[in-house]
């Protein structure tokens, strides 16, 4: 098997540390503090993730939809695949050169989303991007990090705080859905959710196929 050549990197803002790009043969991954965030070959629960959120979304006149975490394209491009041509996706990314890499090395992963003229990528912190706004959004979706604990950037934590998820919350439509991808579940999670005034349904969606590893989807609906 041909060995992973590190194509690019960078440094993601705060305390994130070192973020790298590498490649093997057709394969992608990127990698924070040697650690695996994601692989091109394993993209099905961030699929379902905007299937679930913005499949339901498709008959809705003029829905807006903001996703947290561009990673490689995976979420927008199942996002743009579900809604209609009235709609319109804010995609924030908090570190530069992964926006770069999906115009480039990553562009035709997920269909190049960033050329649909119904997406726009803002840099940037995605909770600062739902406090700006009141009553805006028809969804949500965080895929920011491997879940309520932050790894690659710990100010990504307020987030999930009964803060975050009051300003979440707030940013929604009534009937607005804030779904969130993790690796793993997280029962006290789920009961923070419910206690921020949502309706929760807890999703497992494999990342590969039939047999790939289990993660995990919250939908958290705004009554």
């Amino acid at each position: 098997m041909n060995p992973w050549v590190v194509i690019d990197q960078a440094t993601v803002p705060g305390d994130g540390g070192e973020m790298k790009l590498l490649q093997r043969t057709h394969e992608f991954t990127i990698n924070v503090k040697n650690e695996e965030l994601m692989n091109s070959r394993l993209h099905g629960s961030e699929d379902a993730l905007a299937e679930l959120t913005c499949k339901p979304l498709a008959a809705r006149k003029k829905p807006k939809v903001l996703i947290g975490g561009l990673g490689m394209g995976y979420t927008l491009g199942a996002a743009l695949s579900h809604l209609g041509p009235q709609a319109r996706v804010v995609v924030a990314e908090l570190v530069p050169a992964v926006i770069q890499w999906n115009r480039t090395y990553l562009a035709d992963l997920a269909g190049r989303p960033l050329e649909d003229p119904r997406a726009t990528v803002r840099q940037g912190d995605v909770a600062a991007i739902i406090q700006e706004q009141k009553n805006v959004y028809d969804a949500i979706l965080l895929d920011v990090d491997n879940g309520p604990e932050g790894l690659t950037h710990e100010e990504n934590d307020r987030l999930y705080t009964p803060a975050g998820l009051a300003e979440a919350k707030a940013a929604l439509r009534p009937g607005g859905v804030l779904a969130i991808w993790s690796a793993f579940p997280d029962k006290k999670f789920t009961k923070r959710l419910r206690a921020a005034g949502f309706n929760v349904e807890e999703v497992p969606a494999r990342s590969r196929g039939a047999r790939g590893r289990w993660h995990h989807i919250w939908l958290a609906a705004k009554p």
